[in-house]
C-alpha cells in the first residue's frame, strides 16, 4: 500500500526527458532510450571508446599513451542526451536515475564483469566539499548498485580523494594528469577491514572523457599491490 500510495505522489520520471514515465515498471521511456547510442563494435580494446576504423585494436588515445588499467565498458555515448541527463543525476539530486544507468550496465557487461571476477568494486570517489554540497558520491550510488546485482563486495572507502582538484573539463591532457597527480589516496584501514586479498579491481564511475581520472585511480591501486584494475562507466566520449 505504501509503495502504491508513493508511485501515485512522486511517479518514476525518464532519466532522458524527465517525464513520468510509462508505463510505470519501466525505468525510461522507450522511446527516449532507443535514442540513445549504445557503444558497440568497433570499439577500442582499451579504454572501450567507440571507433571509426575496424582495422584498429585501439584508439587514438590509447596508441599514444600508456594507461595501466587492463580495459573498460561503457554503456553510451556522451551526447547531448546523457550530457543532460548525467547532468540531473549528479547535481540535481535525481539519485532515482541511477537504477536506470545500473539496469542496463548490469544487463550489457555484467557476464564480462563475472569472467574477469573481481574482487571488489570500488567507485571514484569525490573530495569531501564536494560530497557536503551534493549530499552523495554519484559513482558510489553506482557502484553499490552493480555490486548488489552482480553479488560483488564494494569497498567505497578504499580510495579516498585528499585534494579538491580544478574541475577536469578547463583543462588539457598534462594539465589534467598534474591536476589529479596527488588527488587520490589508498585507504589501508579499509584495505585491512576488508581481511582479504585484494588482487583485482573495478572501478566505477559516471563518465569517461580523457581517461585521467582512471589513470590516476589506477596507479594508486597498482602503487599498493593490486594487480589487475577494469572500470566501467555509464557514458564515455567519443574525442581524445
Amino acid at each position: 500500500m505504501f509503495r502504491y500510495l508513493c508511485d501515485m505522489l512522486y511517479p518514476a520520471r525518464c532519466p532522458i526527458c524527465g517525464e513520468i514515465v510509462v508505463p510505470k515498471t519501466a525505468l525510461a521511456c522507450e522511446p527516449c532510450k532507443n535514442k540513445l547510442k549504445l557503444i558497440a563494435e568497433p570499439k577500442c580494446k582499451k579504454c572501450g571508446k567507440p571507433m571509426e576504423a575496424e582495422e584498429n585494436e585501439y584508439c587514438r588515445d590509447c596508441m599514444k599513451k600508456d594507461y595501466h588499467f587492463i580495459t573498460g565498458y561503457s554503456v553510451w555515448l556522451y551526447d547531448s542526451l546523457m550530457k543532460k541527463s548525467i547532468s540531473d543525476f549528479k547535481y540535481n539530486n535525481k539519485k532515482e536515475y541511477a537504477s536506470f544507468y545500473i539496469h542496463e550496465a548490469v544487463r550489457l557487461y555484467g557476464e564480462s564483469i563475472k569472467q574477469i571476477a573481481p574482487d571488489v568494486i570500488v567507485p571514484v570517489p569525490v573530495h569531501k566539499l564536494k560530497f557536503r554540497e551534493r549530499g552523495y558520491n554519484q559513482a558510489d550510488i553506482l557502484a553499490r548498485g552493480m555490486a548488489g546485482s552482480l553479488d560483488i563486495p564494494v569497498l567505497s572507502r578504499l580510495l579516498i580523494r585528499n585534494r579538491k582538484t580544478l574541475p577536469q573539463k578547463q583543462l588539457n591532457d598534462k594539465e589534467r594528469l598534474k591536476n589529479l597527480r596527488e588527488a587520490f589516496e589508498f585507504n589501508k584501514a579499509a584495505a585491512r577491514r576488508f581481511n582479504k586479498k585484494i588482487s583485482s579491481v573495478l572501478l566505477v564511475d559516471d563518465i569517461y572523457t580523457t581517461g585521467s581520472t582512471m589513470e590516476a585511480c589506477t596507479n594508486v591501486l597498482l602503487d599498493n599491490g593490486i594487480l589487475d584494475v577494469y572500470f566501467i562507466t555509464i557514458c564515455i566520449g567519443k574525442g581524445y
